[in-house]
């Protein structure tokens, strides 16, 4: 069995393949929620791939990681392969027993505390994790540290509107933010992901994660990628544009805006599972939740998937 199987994800295009024909160079995959325009990678040079990663490449990284999100003095920034690999660890590096999760939300977070034998408690926790914004509706949440529990906000998706950012909270010992390198930059199999809080705690995840967690190749692309300010805020301007003509286009279609971020927008339709197959008979890809029978999301379409998007609907 695949690991993470039988969990609610977006992506799953091999499946939809084998149900509605064509090959992968035919489909447009709309079930995530990953900038379609990538950050541009350009030359990777041999050693990236050739040696094993040096501390001084990892410092670099690190710097400006602290720089571009604005990371306080008082507080660490790991960096690991992929969000997804905190998140399955955090529960092992933490102390408590009881976790609140609001959902809905990503799914990742629940499995990976109820799989390290911690018990789910809305009312009475030691952890709290928020997605922010949330994914899938886009929520926002007001957040205040607490003595009273840790809180782990997962801003995977809050690169998009970094006015949003916890970040500045992580002078406080109990809150961490994670980030996601994949889901802004466009560069999701390059598996890095970060996280800011209590070095402490940061300390005891550096020892799961085990000597060179972050590859040659990923340093190299994220220290460029994070320097290149001006990308990053012409690619903001970009996905806002984009936004509003998805928003647009679905609206003329019948369907309703429900929430959403500049990386995914959700809508309210009236047979959700009706639109997904509607779309992907003509190899589009969208979302759905199994606990709802009115979401339906989607990623914006790269440059040349607006006309047949368009089309479809």
């Amino acid at each position: 069995m695949t690991r993470g199987a039988g969990r609610d994800h977006g992506g799953g295009l091999d499946a939809a393949i084998a149900r509605f024909g064509g090959a992968r160079k035919d489909w447009i995959d709309l079930s995530t929620g990953i900038n379609p325009e990538p950050y541009p990678i350009g030359a990777i040079e041999d050693g990236a791939w050739r040696d094993l990663p040096d501390q001084k490449a990892t410092e670099r990284l690190i710097a400006l990681a602290r720089r571009f999100w604005n990371v306080p003095d008082r507080a660490g920034v790991l960096a690991a392969p992929g969000a997804s690999a905190l998140i399955a660890r955090l529960p092992a590096a933490l102390s408590g027993s009881a976790v609140s999760i609001p959902a809905p939300t990503y799914n990742e977070h629940r499995a990976a505390f109820l799989a390290h034998g911690w018990a789910e408690d809305p009312t009475h926790y030691d952890v709290q994790v928020l997605v922010h914004p949330n994914n899938p509706d886009g929520q926002l949440h007001t957040i205040t540290a607490s003595a009273d529990h840790l809180t782990v906000v997962d801003e995977s998706f809050c690169d998009v509107a970094p006015q949003n950012s916890q970040v500045a909270q992580c002078v406080h010992p109990r809150l961490l933010v994670l980030k996601s390198f994949g889901k802004f930059w466009g560069l999701a199999g390059l598996r890095l992901g970060f996280v800011i809080g209590n070095p402490d705690i940061l300390a005891r995840l550096d020892d799961m994660l085990g000597p060179w967690p972050v590859s040659g190749p990923a340093l190299a692309i994220a220290t460029r990628a994070l320097a290149d300010t001006a990308w990053a805020d012409a690619t903001r301007a970009r996905l806002q544009r984009d936004a509003d003509r998805l928003d647009a286009l679905l609206i003329g279609a019948g369907a309703k805006v429900a929430g959403g971020t500049m990386l995914f927008r959700l809508y309210h339709v009236d047979d959700a599972p009706a639109w997904q197959r509607r779309l992907a008979r003509a190899h589009i890809w969208s979302r759905v939740f199994p606990y709802s029978k009115h979401w339906l999301r989607l990623g914006l379409p790269p440059a040349e998937g607006w006309d047949r998007l368009e089309a479809t609907l």
